[in-house]
C-alpha cells in the first residue's frame, strides 16, 4: 500500500520536509494556518486550518486516509496534536504532548535534566514570583540568562551581560506577563545544534549546525527566529572536534533514554564552552532554519525513517552527503521588532540558480483566486505574485563541497532577490565570521 503522509505546518522547515517527501514514493498532503506556496505545489492536497486544534487536524487526517503524519512546528505538539492523531489511528512522527514538554516548558526541561543526571545542565532556578526572581538576580554572582518557561518563538530570552544590563533584566522580568521564569547561568562559548531522529528507543544524528539568532550582521541586535545557518562537509563544525560532537550526542542519548517513549526529532542546542558542550535548550522538532541545512544532504529516504518508526523499528542508519550548506533568510524590513509587510518576492526557484528556495511566511496573490491573504482593498490591488508578511519570508540555501562555495551560491541567490523591502544577514557562512568562531573557541580553551 502506498503511504499517505500528512505534513502539519507551513513554514520554511515544513517546505524542506515537503521537498524530501515529494521525492519519495509517498502521497503527500499538508495542512497549515497559512498556505505556503512551495508546499502547496508539492502536495496533492493542502488544507488551511488551525494546526493547534487537535480535533481539526485529526479530522482532516481521517478524511484523507493519512497513514503517517509529520508534525513540523512546536505549537501543535504543545497542543497535543500527536495524541489526537494517535487516537484516530494515524501514526505521528512527533512527540506526544507530555514528551514535547522537553521544549515547551523550560522549567520542566531543566528539572528533568537535573533529576535524571543528564550531563551538560547549567546551574538554574525557576520562579513564579517575579519579585523573588529579581532578588535572585541581585544576589547572583555572575551573569544570568532570563528564560520564559513557555514558548516564545525564539525571541523571549534575554542575557544579562550581553543583551541587557542587570537593571534592564529586572525590568524585563517585572514588566513581562510570563507566569514562570527560569534563571540560569550565562554560558560563554559558541552555539551549535545537533538534531536526532528518534524512534522506539533508538536514534540517529545529523551533522552539527550553527544558527545565527541575532538580527544584524556581526551578531548584533535582537534575537529572531533565526537569520540563517551553516554546516560543514563533516559532522563537526570548523570550531569543533570529533570529541565535542560525540559529547553532544551522548547528552542526547541520555535524554532519549530518560524520556523512554520519545519519537520524532530531538534537537539539542548546545554551547561549546571551555568545559565542553552545555545544553542551552532542547527542541522537540526540526529547527528552522536547521532543517534546511540537514534535509538537502540527507541521502537516506526520509520516508524510510517514518515507516520504520511507525512499524516499531529504530531509525535506519542515516547517510549524509559530504557537503557543506549555507542557509540565509530574507525577512521583512524592521524584523523582528517592527516588521513591514507587502514586498513582492522577486526570486523564484528558476531565478535562484543553484540555490534551494524555501518559502516561509508569505502570501500568494493570484488572479485565478488561489490566494493566501486577508481580504482588503490594498491587497486586492496587488498584481499576481508572492508577498512578504511580518515574519520570516523565505530562505536560500547553497549546497557545495565547502562552506565558502555554499555561501557564494546562497549569496548569489540573495542578489537576485534584491534588497528592497527585505533584510538579510550577508555575513552568515563568510570566511571571516567562521574564523571568528574558530578563534573564539581556541581562546576559551587556552584560558
Amino acid at each position: 500500500m502506498r503511504e499517505h503522509v500528512l505534513l502539519i505546518g507551513g513554514g520554511g522547515r515544513e517546505h524542506a520536509i515537503a521537498r524530501e517527501l515529494a521525492a519519495s514514493e509517498a502521497k503527500l498532503s499538508a495542512c497549515a494556518g497559512n498556505r505556503n506556496p512551495g508546499i502547496a505545489r508539492l502536495a496533492a492536497e493542502f488544507e488551511t486550518l488551525e494546526t493547534t486544534d487537535p480535533a481539526a487536524v485529526a479530522e482532516y487526517a481521517e478524511a484523507i486516509d493519512a497513514t503517517i503524519a509529520v508534525v513540523g512546528p512546536e505549537a501543535p505538539l504543545d497542543a497535543g496534536v500527536s495524541d489526537a492523531l494517535e487516537d484516530v489511528g494515524v501514526y505521528a512522527f512527533g512527540p506526544k504532548q507530555a514528551d514535547a514538554k522537553i521544549e515547551t516548558d523550560k522549567a520542566f526541561q531543566r528539572r528533568f535534566m537535573a533529576e535524571n543526571d543528564i550531563p551538560g545542565c547549567p546551574d538554574f532556578e525557576t520562579f513564579e514570583d517575579m519579585d523573588a526572581a529579581c532578588a535572585f538576580v541581585d544576589e547572583y554572582d555572575g551573569d544570568l540568562a532570563i528564560k520564559p518557561a513557555g514558548l516564545t518563538g525564539g525571541k523571549g530570552v534575554k542575557v544579562i551581560g550581553d543583551q541587557v544590563t542587570v537593571e534592564e533584566g529586572k525590568a524585563y522580568i517585572r514588566d513581562s506577563d510570563y507566569d514562570r521564569i527560569v534563571l540560569e547561568e550565562r554560558l560563554i562559548g559558541e552555539e551549535f545544534t545537533v538534531q536526532a531522529f528518534v524512534a522506539n528507543g533508538g536514534l540517529e544524528t545529523a551533522p552539527a549546525v550553527q544558527d545565527h539568532k541575532r538580527a544584524y550582521e556581526g551578531d548584533e541586535g535582537p534575537n529572531t527566529g533565526g537569520m540563517g545557518s551553516y554546516t560543514d562537509a563533516t559532522f563537526e563544525l570548523p570550531f569543533m572536534t570529533e570529541s565535542d560532537y560525540d559529547e553532544a550526542v551522548e547528552i542526547i542519548e541520555a535524554t532519549v533514554d530518560a524520556l523512554e517513549d520519545y519519537r520524532g526529532i530531538l534537537y539539542g542546542q548546545f554551547m561549546l564552552t571551555a568545559e565542553g558542550p552545555k545544553v542551552i535548550e532542547f527542541n522537540a522538532r526540526f529547527g528552522d532554519p536547521e532543517a534546511m541545512n540537514t534535509l538537502p544532504v540527507l541521502e537516506t529516504d526520509f520516508l524510510d525513517v517514518l515507516v520504520a518508526a511507525r512499524d516499531g523499528q529504530q531509525p535506519p542508519a542515516l547517510e549524509f552527503a559530504e557537503q557543506a550548506t549555507v542557509c540565509k533568510y530574507a525577512v521583512p524590513e524592521g524584523y523582528p521588532t517592527d516588521p513591514s509587510a507587502g514586498t513582492k518576492v522577486q526570486v523564484d526557484e528558476e531565478s535562484a540558480g543553484d540555490a534551494l528556495l524555501y518559502y516561509a511566511s508569505v502570501e500568494e496573490r493570484s488572479s485565478s483566486g488561489n490566494q493566501n491573504s486577508e481580504s482588503s482593498d490594498d491587497v486586492d490591488e496587488r498584481e499576481d505574485g508572492i508577498y512578504t508578511t511580518t515574519s520570516r519570508s523565505f530562505a536560500l540555501v547553497g549546497v557545495a563541497d565547502s562552506i565558502s562555495e555554499a555561501e557564494e551560491i546562497a549569496e548569489d541567490a540573495l542578489a537576485v532577490a534584491g534588497e528592497e523591502g527585505l533584510h538579510m544577514r550577508h555575513d552568515i557562512g563568510k570566511a571571516d565570521l567562521v574564523q571568528q568562531r574558530i578563534d573564539h573557541v581556541a581562546e576559551l580553551r587556552s584560558e
